[in-house]
């Protein structure tokens, strides 16, 4: 039989959970000490527990391997939290419109988050959102410590990432693109058109779609039996000052490139107009292709060429994930890339004679 521990047993062995009874909030609160009205608080995100109180709580809840039961016919409305790192961007907009389209159908509201740019959630914020109580989450180039997932987990709120910033932890849902091929394809089409010298402007090192898009480039070059030069590889931030910053710099090199893959539209759009600033024509003295296929593309001056990435449906297929965890099922598959494909438009072109 199991023994409440000993407020000074800290390095006493815990029970073993497969010898033990079901947990309850009960037998919780006897063994950490405390009220069972703490332990909901604890359960429910409630601030008003101090944090050596929550701590231990949250450690018998581990030990114990508690799982709350999902309730069924609640008053609740039901939510799904939908967590940005930054959120000001028309890429944004259609991730937003893929989860609500999902939602829509299951009768579920969207709970919006920004993160300020950080790619972990705050104490604050997990605490608001355990108040909250959704039926799931959905991370967009952000995630979860160890702590946080255990936490949810035991609430039995199921959460996946979308375009993970980087290596998800086995057993965490995750929704992205085909980075690398779309960066393979982009880099083909220019060396088909005949371009040597191509430079690639990506996102943060930090972010994986970055490093594979970088890496499908390199792939087409080598491919191509094209030196990677190691100036003509850049790392932006995947905003429109990410490229006209480094568009400015490699095209006013005396031995510029003829061309340029930028890691997103918006990064596109920057070396549209740093291009322009240095009176160069578009595509005839440098071709550019962009990376998202967002609505924009199609109405600038020249039209962008660029690898269309589904960012609605991996959304919808994010939320989707969700719903089938809440409703204690498993997804046929846990990780899935979709598709992506190189739209081809006027803004690349053969490079200049002799270039």
């Amino acid at each position: 039989m199991s023994t409440p521990l000993d407020s000074g047993a800290d390095d006493a062995a815990p029970p073993d959970p497969v010898d033990s009874p079901p947990a309850s909030i009960a037998s919780i609160a006897a063994e950490a000490g405390v009220s069972v009205p703490t332990v909901s608080k604890v359960l429910n995100g409630r601030p008003d527990v101090s944090a050596d109180t929550r701590a231990r709580v949250e450690r018998v809840i581990e030990q114990r391997r508690y799982r709350r039961r999902r309730s069924r016919g609640s008053s609740r409305p039901a939510l799904i939290d939908l967590v940005f790192h930054e959120m000001h961007s028309a890429w944004a907009t259609e991730i937003i419109r893929g989860v609500e389209q999902a939602a829509a159908g299951e009768r579920a509201a969207v709970v919006l988050s920004e993160l300020g740019g950080e790619h972990r959630p705050h104490r604050e914020w997990f605490d608001d959102l355990l108040t909250r109580r959704p039926i799931g989450v959905i991370l967009v180039l952000a995630g979860l410590d160890e702590q946080q997932r255990g936490v949810l987990t035991t609430r039995s709120i199921p959460f996946v990432v979308v375009d993970t910033a980087g290596e998800p932890p086995p057993g965490v849902p995750t929704v992205g693109s085909a980075n690398w091929s779309g960066g393979l394809a982009a880099t083909r089409h220019l060396v088909g058109l005949g371009h040597r010298r191509i430079a690639v402007i990506s996102g943060p090192t930090a972010i994986m779609c970055s490093r594979a898009r970088v890496d499908g480039y390199r792939s087409a070059l080598e491919e191509a039996s094209l030196p990677v030069e190691a100036n003509l590889v850049r790392y932006g931030d995947f905003y429109v000052h990410g490229g006209y910053h480094h568009g400015l710099d490699l095209l006013s090199r005396p031995n510029r490139p003829t061309a340029i893959f930028a890691g997103s539209d918006f990064q596109a759009l920057g070396v549209m107009r740093a291009a322009r600033e240095l009176g160069l024509s578009i595509p005839d003295d440098l071709s550019i292709v962009g990376f998202d296929d967002l609505a924009v593309t199609e109405w600038i001056g020249p039209p962008l060429t660029t690898v269309r990435q589904p960012l609605r449906e991996m959304a919808t297929t994010a939320a989707e994930m969700v719903f089938t965890l809440a409703r204690g099922e498993r997804p046929r598959n846990e990780r899935i890339d979709l598709a992506t494909e190189l739209v081809v438009r006027e803004s690349t072109a053969p490079p200049p004679r002799g270039g």
